[in-house]
């Protein structure tokens, strides 16, 4: 199933796909409050999911709209917590141009993002009014269903409710400046995040499992020019069971929680400069950006214009990352080793 949240001009609802239509999920449940977003109707208990799915399969009655007729909303409009892992090995060394600290072989490295600042799909992104750099990162975003503590590795996947794609907006000359103090990234990461379009239920998604890694081909465009094709979702170095267990270790996943990937590798602007796509460079307010991933769907946004701009803002960016030469790792293909 496709769980989404839509707004028909009253206010957002929880709905789910069928065929063109959205089928509106409270109704379908028989549930005597709206459930605002998929959040919500996770929420409800750990059998939420397969209620909806049997519901559709008896045929209960519930309104329908068309899915051209309403406005896509984040499926999760303010997740508990958003994590980001960086389980990529490609973008973790910049395809192969950096080497990278031991640990991160070793265990699934995260860091916290803002759960404040989520867009949905079609959604127009601010452009941060303090950065010159922004860039877009095609990531997978597990959507956890139960909670749980110290989940082991084995048992990842029975927490997990299904995927979207994530894209974790960056504002690069903001991170490389404050990181060189040695914290991960915070400020260059803040100001945006966008999920969607839906999240795709796991067990549609299964068929596409393999090894506790998804195995889809995923795309970037800007501008409907491509800054990224047939990227592998199923070169992550850990498996979603590894990412989820240390997650969960010594704390608690709850339902709603976002999980990102990391960028898929290729999926980010350097990459793309990299790989030699000719007109790939950093964002400007007015692109739209589409994130594509086989068997999910498509996350569009465009960015805004940036607002209050404040030339004599006193925490100004002092060290931006150097802009790649074009085509130097056209050639570069990366094999998973593990």
């Amino acid at each position: 199933m496709k769980l989404l949240t839509y707004d028909p001009g009253t206010g957002p609802r929880c709905g789910v796909l069928q065929d063109d239509a959205v089928v509106d999920v409270t109704a379908l449940l028989g549930e005597p409050r709206t459930i605002r977003d998929v959040g919500a109707l996770l929420n409800l208990n750990d059998s939420a999911i397969d209620r909806v799915g049997d519901a559709l399969a008896g045929g209960v009655a519930a309104p329908k709209v068309a899915l051209a007729d309403v406005r896509l909303r984040s499926p999760i409009l303010q997740p508990p917590t958003v994590r980001d892992c960086i389980a990529y090995e490609e973008h973790a060394t910049s395809q192969g141009t950096r080497e990278i600290d031991p640990v991160w072989y070793r265990m699934p490295v995260f860091y916290f993002s803002n759960p404040l600042v989520i867009y949905g799909p079609d959604e127009e992104v601010p452009y941060p009014s303090a950065s010159d750099q922004l860039d877009y990162e095609l990531e997978i975003g597990c959507v956890i269903g139960r909670a749980g503590s110290n989940v082991p590795e084995s048992e990842a996947l029975q927490y997990v409710a299904g995927f979207c794609i994530f894209n974790d907006w960056s504002a690069r000359d903001l991170q490389f400046d404050e990181m060189t103090f040695g914290l991960g990234p915070a400020k260059g990461k803040d100001s945006a995040s966008s999920l969607g379009p839906w999240v795709v239920t796991a067990d549609e998604l299964a068929p596409h499992i393999h090894d506790g890694r998804l195995d889809l081909k995923c795309h970037v465009r800007v501008n409907g020019d491509d800054w990224l094709r047939d990227g592998d979702s199923f070169a992550s170095y850990y498996s979603w069971g590894e990412i989820i267990e240390r997650a969960a270790k010594d704390s608690r996943i709850a339902p709603g929680d976002i999980i990102g990937s990391g960028t898929v590798g290729g999926g980010s602007v350097r990459e793309s400069i990299r790989k030699g796509y000719e007109t790939s460079r950093w964002l400007e307010p007015g692109d739209t950006v589409e994130l594509e991933v086989e068997n999910i769907g498509t996350l569009r946004n465009s960015l805004g214009a940036k607002v209050g701009v404040d030339p004599d803002y006193r925490y100004r960016p002092h060290n931006p990352t150097a802009t790649p030469e074009r085509g130097t790792a056209r050639d570069y293909r990366y094999r998973r080793t593990r």
